[in-house]
């Protein structure tokens, strides 16, 4: 398995998406539904600030995996949220980050 870190930038339009109960629910079910989604959440500029984006972490073989986890997310919406998927290595790679 190969580590890949998926950055999320969201336009304005997301935080209507993000508004909406029923979508965050399916969002969060699909997670659930996915070990593979090692990590993931909202990312803001400042605490207070509205959300911009996101991150995940993902463990998959391939990199069309990852695409496929992010494109089948009741929360994708290409019209307001791009991505870039990258892989990452873990600097202390002997340590575990608990959150």
């Amino acid at each position: 398995m190969i580590r890949w870190v998926v950055i999320f930038k969201d336009s304005i339009e997301m935080l209507e998406v993000r508004a909406r109960k029923d979508l965050r629910d399916a969002h969060v079910a699909y997670a659930k539904d996915h070990p593979e989604l090692l990590i993931g959440g909202g990312l803001k500029p400042e605490k207070d600030e509205p959300f911009c984006g996101a991150l995940w972490v993902v463990e998959a073989t391939t990199k069309a995996e990852v695409k496929k986890l992010v494109e089948n997310d009741p929360f994708y919406f290409p019209k307001h949220r791009s991505f870039e998927i990258f892989t990452w290595g873990k600097l202390l790679e002997d340590q575990t980050a608990t959150l």
